[in-house]
C-alpha cells in the first residue's frame, strides 16, 4: 500500500515537472527568436538606421514575459518568484530611464536573451528523452519492422530512459527554480532593502497601535475611574459637613477616607497626564508642555518653536521625554531651575532639557534615562546625555518628525 502511494507521488511529480519543462520552451524562445528575426531583417534590408526598433520591441516584451514566467513558476512548481519593486516616478520618460538603468532590468534581459535559449535546449532534451523512452519501451508493438537485435537494444534503452526521464525532468525544473528568483526577482540587496522597509512599516504600525491603546486607556481612566473617585470624594465631603453628630471615630474615618480619595484623584491625574494628556492631542506640544512646566515645583523656562506639527507618535515621545526629564530634575538633581527647548530643524524635532543641578547622571547605569533612550530609539531617534560632576545636566533627543 505504501509503495503504491510512493509510486503515485513519483508519477505525479514527474508529470508536473514535465509539464513545467514543456511550458517553458515557447517562453524561453519567444524573445530570443524575436530578437534574431528583427536583426536578420535589418541585416538583409541593410537598414541599419532601424536597428533600435527590434531592440526596443525586445525591451517592451521583457516585463510582460517576466510576468508570464512568474505565473508559470507559481502555477506549475509552486515557486514564488518575488515581484520587482515598481519605480516611484510618475513622469513616464523618467520612469523609463530609471527602468533602463536598473540592474534588475538587465538581469531579466540576460535571463530571456542569453539563458533562455540554453534552458530551452535543456527542455527539448528532456522531451526528446521522454519520446525516445516511450518509443523504446514500446518497441515490441512494432517489432516486426525491426531486426530482433535492434528491437532488444531499443527496448533496453527505452526502459533505461523511461527510468531516467523523470529524474532529468526534475533536475531541469529544480535548476530553473533556482535560477529564476535570482534573475527575474530582486537582488539580495533589493530584498534586504524591502525587508528593512517592511520591518520599519511594521514597527511604525506597532508604535501607533501602542499609542492608540495608551490614548484609549487615558480616556477610560478620565471618563470612568476618575469620575467615580470625584463622586466618592464629593459624597465623603458632604458626609463630613452634614453629619455632625457622628462619634469621633466615625468622623476620623470619614476624614481619612476623604483625604485618601483626594490623593487618589491627584495620583490618577498625574497618571493620566503621563499616559497621554488630552491637551497634547487637541492643542499640540506647545500647550501640553506649558501645562507640564506650570506643575513643576521649580522655575522652568520653556521655548517651543516647531511651526508645523510632527506626527502624533513623535509628539507623544517628545512630551514623555520632557515629562520624565523634569521629574528626574525635581527628584534627583537638586536643581533650582530648568530650561526646556523644543524646536523643529528641517525634518528633525530636537528636544533639550537643561538643569543647574549637581550632575552625574549616567544613561548607561540602568536608570530611568535608559528607558528614555529606548523610548526615543523606538521612533529611530537619538538620545544624548551630558552630565559632568557638578552640573549642568543636558538631555538632548532628536526625533524624526515623520515615521
Amino acid at each position: 500500500m505504501r509503495s503504491s502511494r510512493t509510486l503515485r507521488r513519483a508519477l505525479l511529480r514527474a508529470r508536473r515537472d514535465t509539464g513545467f519543462v514543456a511550458a517553458g520552451i515557447p517562453l524561453h524562445l519567444a524573445l530570443a527568436s524575436q530578437w534574431v528575426w528583427g536583426v536578420t531583417i535589418v541585416v538583409k534590408a541593410n537598414a541599419w538606421a532601424v536597428v533600435p526598433i527590434p531592440f526596443a520591441l525586445f525591451l517592451v516584451g521583457v516585463p510582460a514575459l517576466t510576468v508570464v514566467q512568474r505565473h508559470r513558476y507559481r502555477a506549475l512548481l509552486g515557486v514564488d518568484v518575488p515581484r520587482l519593486t515598481p519605480t516611484p516616478e510618475r513622469w513616464w520618460p523618467r520612469r523609463a530611464l530609471r527602468w533602463l538603468s536598473s540592474a534588475q532590468t538587465w538581469r531579466q534581459v540576460g535571463y530571456h536573451l542569453l539563458l533562455g535559449p540554453l534552458l530551452a535546449a535543456m527542455e527539448l532534451l528532456v522531451l526528446a528523452a521522454w519520446a525516445a523512452a516511450v518509443a523504446g519501451a514500446t518497441v515490441f508493438g512494432y517489432a516486426s519492422a525491426l531486426p530482433v537485435d535492434q528491437a532488444f537494444f531499443c527496448t533496453v534503452g527505452g526502459v533505461v530512459l523511461l527510468c531516467s526521464a523523470p529524474w532529468l525532468a526534475g533536475a531541469t525544473a529544480r535548476t530553473e527554480a533556482r535560477l529564476a528568483p535570482a534573475l527575474l526577482g530582486p537582488s539580495r540587496n533589493e530584498r534586504l532593502r524591502q525587508r528593512v522597509e517592511h520591518l520599519a512599516e511594521s514597527r511604525t504600525d506597532l508604535i501607533e497601535a501602542v499609542d492608540s491603546e495608551r490614548r484609549r486607556i487615558e480616556r477610560d481612566l478620565h471618563d470612568g475611574t476618575q469620575q467615580r473617585l470625584i463622586s466618592l470624594a464629593v459624597n465623603l465631603g458632604l458626609a463630613r459637613a452634614t453629619l455632625t453628630d457622628l462619634p469621633d471615630d466615625a468622623r476620623t474615618a470619614i476624614d481619612e477616607a476623604h483625604r485618601e480619595a483626594k490623593e487618589a484623584i491627584a495620583e490618577l491625574n498625574d497618571l493620566v497626564r503621563g499616559l497621554h494628556p488630552a491637551v497634547l492631542e487637541d492643542r499640540g506640544l506647545d500647550a501640553a508642555l506649558s501645562g507640564l512646566a506650570a506643575r513643576v515645583p521649580l522655575p522652568v523656562g520653556l521655548r517651543v518653536d516647531i511651526g508645523e506639527r510632527a506626527a502624533p507618535v513623535v509628539e507623544s515621545v517628545a512630551y514623555f521625554v520632557v515629562s520624565e526629564a523634569l521629574t528626574n530634575v525635581t527628584k534627583h538633581a537638586r536643581a533650582t531651575r530648568a530650561e526646556v527647548t523644543v524646536e523643529r530643524i528641517g525634518k528633525v524635532l530636537r528636544v533639550n532639557v537643561t538643569d543647574d543641578g549637581s550632575g552625574g547622571a549616567d544613561a548607561s547605569a540602568g536608570s530611568g534615562l535608559n528607558g528614555l533612550a529606548k523610548r526615543v530609539g523606538s521612533v529611530d531617534g537619538t538620545f544624548r546625555v551630558s552630565s559632568p560632576a557638578g552640573g549642568p545636566t543636558t538631555l538632548t533627543a532628536e526625533l524624526p518628525c515623520e515615521l
